[in-house]
């Protein structure tokens, strides 16, 4: 008989109390801690439903609703569920806006009731007639004809009509049960409807939450720990982890005593490693300009601190290829830094500009230069001539192809060792590969103004001079650097962007960078001691920190640059073990 694991029999557990809640018609909640599986469990609850009631359902011309977060959970749940046609699977707007289309009339009246900017448009627009109210593309719009709805919209009118007993009766004769993937990242003020409309109030419609509300850590609007306090909800709290080995598990039990955590493999290990910077000299940042960095290292003693301790990550024989480690930083600022691209990264106030490649200049450096350099670089000819399809009329002749292959080693000079300015100049010079549109005229007027004497420019005149003059003089290896990144060639990662996720190898560089985030104070607060009005701030670094820590499935190691208090060390040793607070990285 094949031995059972602690973790695969918590599983087992979990598993029979989620279909006895089924069973006897209850709402529930699953809190599935990291690693623990909580798709799994989703999945086999669905799963268990196809198999007993299906039919039934069916006959009804009922469906069962798994409401989601993202296109990609929605397409997991419906691959793994064969794409039954019990299984209404889809993101929360689409599920809401599904029941919410036919009441036309109850939408109509609620419109005001969106705030200010809505009750604007109403007034500008001439007032609500019979309009059309429909939801696709999330612009809000009102004119004669029709009025289109915003994403948030969708939401809030949802809470609003879960509280009328005709809409309660509707959703119940076609959604009986629903599930709530990722409950905690509901928004609040439908949480609150669910919760009071659906389960406090026996509507007879069973819902059932699956995820975890101390990995809430996306945005202030969402609810977190959903619970009723008529105790309508079965609370199941699911106690395993198949990801980290038991060194690392423990640490999360000590770190969550409420839901302890059983390991898969009782004979694994797991190695914890805790460096901080007190022992550091000198002066520290003092947060001036907004508390960003209060207690943080320079940033120069920071990227000394990573170095070493990466350094003593390869000593233990850690693998840095992405695909094994992830080195964890608060901002993508941060990286910005470590990855070399820091002085491109300055040039755009928002993020989304260089990471979502909003800004054209980007967009053609990744999308058109960085694709020829790399196919050129490893000598795919046939995805060269691809890239160079999509950007460039076809070559005629042998002269053509000899003229292409020329301006391409300019570029790839350039690119290695030239300015974005220098790399503009050649392109604008060959058009090899050719500018976009919008860039050859950006160029254009960029030449003109510079020609003129500053004291004929305009204003609007000089700050695009300015602009393009900050973008034109950092080297373009930056470029590739921010390239590497955004594909994920480096190991590189936010701690808000590796939920879900799990590496052999997890670094967690703990220091400032966004004021919403301070570790000394969260390690403080860990004894339940913070300020009744500071729940929602420990919550949120906490939640955070979990995160973190709980990617790794061998090796954690955690640097902190931020100077921590005696009672933070204390809190470090108690969580981590105090053999494994090892202090200052250069003394080890």
């Amino acid at each position: 008989m094949t031995k059972i694991s602690p973790a695969e029999q918590a599983s087992i557990e979990a598993l029979e109390q989620l279909r006895s809640c089924i069973n006897k018609h209850q709402c529930f909640r699953l809190e599935a801690g990291a690693g623990a599986g909580k798709t799994y469990s989703l999945i086999e609850s669905i799963r268990y439903l196809i198999s007993s009631r299906a039919d039934e359902f069916l006959g009804n011309r009922q469906r069962i609703a798994c409401i989601t977060y993202t296109n990609v959970a929605k397409n997991e749940i419906k691959d793994r569920t064969d794409h039954h046609p019990v299984i209404f699977a889809d993101t929360i707007h689409a599920f809401c806006w599904n029941i919410l289309q036919h009441y036309q009339v109850k939408l109509r009246e609620h419109l005001s009731d969106l705030g200010k900017k809505w009750q604007q448009r109403i007034d500008e627009s001439g007032g609500i007639n019979d309009q059309r109210v429909k939801y696709d593309l999330g612009f809000p719009m009102i004119n004669e004809r029709e009025i289109s709805l915003h994403h948030d919209d969708v939401i809030t009118l949802m809470a609003c009509m879960l509280a009328y007993p005709k809409f309660q009766k509707l959703l119940k004769s076609k959604f009986p049960i629903v599930f709530i993937d990722e409950y905690q990242d509901t928004n609040i003020k439908l949480a609150e409807s669910i919760v009071t409309n659906l389960i406090n109030n026996d509507s007879g419609v069973v819902i059932g939450l699956f995820g975890d509300h101390w990995q809430k850590i996306y945005g202030s609007s969402a609810c977190g720990l959903i619970s009723s306090d008529k105790g309508k909800i079965v609370e199941i709290g699911k106690r395993a982890n198949f990801r980290s080995d038991k060194n690392i598990v423990r640490c999360l039990n000590r770190m969550r005593p409420d839901l302890p955590q059983a390991e898969s493999d009782p004979d694994s290990e797991g190695v914890i490693k805790l460096f901080h910077s007190n022992d550091w000299v000198g002066i520290r940042r003092d947060g001036k300009g907004g508390g960003h960095w209060k207690d943080d290292l320079p940033e120069e003693n920071v990227r000394e601190h990573i170095e070493k301790t990466k350094e003593l990550m390869c000593r233990d024989g850690w693998d840095l290829s992405p695909d094994k480690t992830k080195i964890l930083f608060l901002t993508n600022n941060l990286i910005a830094s470590e990855q070399s691209f820091k002085n491109l990264s300055n040039c755009f106030r928002y993020t989304d500009d260089y990471l979502k490649k909003n800004d054209k200049y980007i967009q053609f450096f990744l999308e058109v230069i960085e694709p020829t350099a790399l196919a050129y670089e490893q000598q795919q000819y046939g995805e060269l001539l691809q890239v160079k399809k999509k950007n460039q009329p076809q070559l005629k002749c042998q002269a053509d192809k000899t003229e292409w292959m020329n301006n391409l080693g300019k570029v790839m000079h350039a690119r290695a060792n030239s300015t974005i300015g220098d790399m503009l100049d050649i392109l604008m010079e060959t058009k090899m590969p050719r500018l976009s549109s919008k860039i050859e005229e950006a160029e254009e007027r960029y030449k003109q103004l510079i020609s003129k004497p500053n004291e004929e420019l305009e204003e609007d005149e000089s700050k695009f001079i300015n602009k393009l003059n900050k973008l034109r003089s950092v080297k373009y290896s930056e470029v590739v650097s921010l390239s590497d990144y955004i594909d994920e060639k480096t190991p590189f990662s936010t701690q808000h962007g590796v939920k879900g996720a799990e590496f052999d190898n997890v670094l967690v560089v703990c220091g400032r960078g966004w004021n919403q985030y301070n570790w000394n104070q969260m390690l403080e607060w860990m004894d339940e001691s913070y300020p009744k009005d500071k729940q929602d701030t420990f919550e949120r670094n906490r939640n955070l920190f979990y995160v973190s820590c709980s990617r790794g499935k061998h090796n954690l190691s955690l640097l902190f640059t931020q100077e921590l208090s005696e009672k933070s060390i204390a809190e470090l040793e108690r969580i981590f073990g105090q053999d494994n607070v090892l202090g200052n990285p250069f003394g080890v």
